[in-house]
């Protein structure tokens, strides 16, 4: 066999062993913990038409998608992202319900980014998303709830960073900036460049209350009262004031759920994805240089697929988390419960019986027929390793 086929592409990883483990009890904690929200699972399909994630809904760039055809000629994509397709899911299966819906997944999700950027191009998500409620009141239960998941996962130490996209839109908006200014902006805000943005706000001739409302965006924690008391320099500045405005009202609730030590706001915040609409929001911790949350409200999305709904979500990325809480030194317990059973040819018929009462009372079992050469300190050596429950020798 030639050596090159013992290698995955770049970008991708196996995952055995004890992490495969800990990633699978990870996962299964979080499904848990979403249905205790009344979040029901759902599933979508690896692959989808590529029009699902196309630019004019505001997924992922196209450059940075996995496409194919299928027999047909159809352009096909491997997702990039959950969201758009549960958002077609609910167009599709619940085009007439008002009562608002409750989504939770875990899946894979692929985007082929740049190979200098060291990330993973196939990642592993687990997120809710609450469609058909407009209120502050969903907005405040999502992040309430990626709060409770990064706790559940063993995480003490964490930020979840809000922002408002109409904050930074309104700005750009009242300073009646041409498109490639505010490409100029938003570039420079990606690069945590405030003194390019000081110098391009400068060279606008605004009125005060416009400068300094921009200088709030050079802030990395913004406080509730801070915001509260923008909001009168806002005044004049409808979209700005709005942005304010439903901050400070998700403060007020975020601290009815008692998680405002997690939180801290952002003006400045952007986002890859450009379906969002209004409140959105990233967690981010020790051990990892990207978000281990990402979401944010997306109120026109689903009119993309024909159903008149707003909507809000958020994603943590396991891949991120696994190695923040590795890196933190935080444990993920798990116990392997085998059982294994060494056995002889002469002793095959007893070490069946046994396994098959062991499996009927709830025991997992793994048979393991005598090998020439190993010896019971191998066998014995390699369950420690492995954390075998028990051996039962039919020698």
């Amino acid at each position: 066999m030639k050596r090159e086929l013992l290698h995955t592409p770049e970008g991708v990883r196996d995952i055995y062993n004890e992490e495969c483990e800990k990633k699978l009890v990870l996962e299964k904690n979080m499904m848990s913990m979403l249905k205790t929200y009344g979040y029901h699972p759902i599933q979508t399909p690896m692959f989808e038409f590529f029009d699902i994630f196309a630019r004019e809904i505001g997924s992922t760039s196209s450059r940075e998608l996995y496409k194919f055809f299928d027999r047909e000629g159809n352009t096909l994509v491997l997702r990039p992202d959950i969201t758009p397709s549960i958002a077609r899911c609910a167009a599709k299966y619940f085009s007439d319900t008002r009562i608002p819906l409750r989504f939770c997944y875990n899946g894979n999700t692929f985007i082929n980014n740049l190979s200098y950027q060291g990330r993973l191009k196939e990642c592993t998500q687990a997120g809710a998303e609450l469609i058909g409620d407009a209120s502050v009141d969903a907005d405040a239960e999502m992040i309430a709830l990626a709060v409770q998941l990064l706790k559940t996962a063993g995480l003490t130490d964490f930020q979840i960073s809000i922002g408002h996209v109409d904050f930074l839109g309104g700005l750009l908006e009242a300073a009646g900036m041409d498109e490639e200014t505010e490409e100029q902006v938003k570039e420079f805000i990606s690069n945590k460049n405030f003194y390019g943005v000081e110098e391009i706000v400068e060279g606008l001739s605004l009125d005060e209350n416009l400068t300094d409302l921009f200088a709030m965006l050079k802030d990395y924690m913004t406080s509730a009262e801070t915001i509260r008391a923008a909001q009168e320099k806002a005044a004049g500045y409808e979209k700005i004031y709005g942005a304010l405005k439903r901050l400070e009202q998700l403060d007020e609730i975020l601290k009815l759920y008692h998680v405002e030590e997690y939180v801290s706001y952002e003006l400045a915040m952007l986002s890859r994805l450009e379906y969002y609409t209004g409140i959105i929001f990233a967690g981010y911790t020790f051990g990892t240089g990207e978000a281990i949350v990402k979401g944010g409200r997306y109120d026109d999305l689903l009119t993309y697929f024909g159903k008149q709904a707003p909507a809000t979500g958020f994603a943590i990325v396991i891949d991120q988390l696994m190695a923040a809480l590795s890196r933190q030194n935080i444990d993920i317990p798990f116990e392997n419960q085998a059982v294994w059973i060494v056995y002889n040819c002469q002793n095959r018929a007893n070490a069946m019986v046994i396994a098959g009462k062991l499996r009927k009372a709830g025991e997992n079992v793994e048979m393991m027929k005598l090998t020439e050469g190993i010896t019971k300190e191998m066998y014995e050596e390699y369950a420690r390793k492995c954390q075998v429950k028990d051996i039962i020798y039919c020698l």
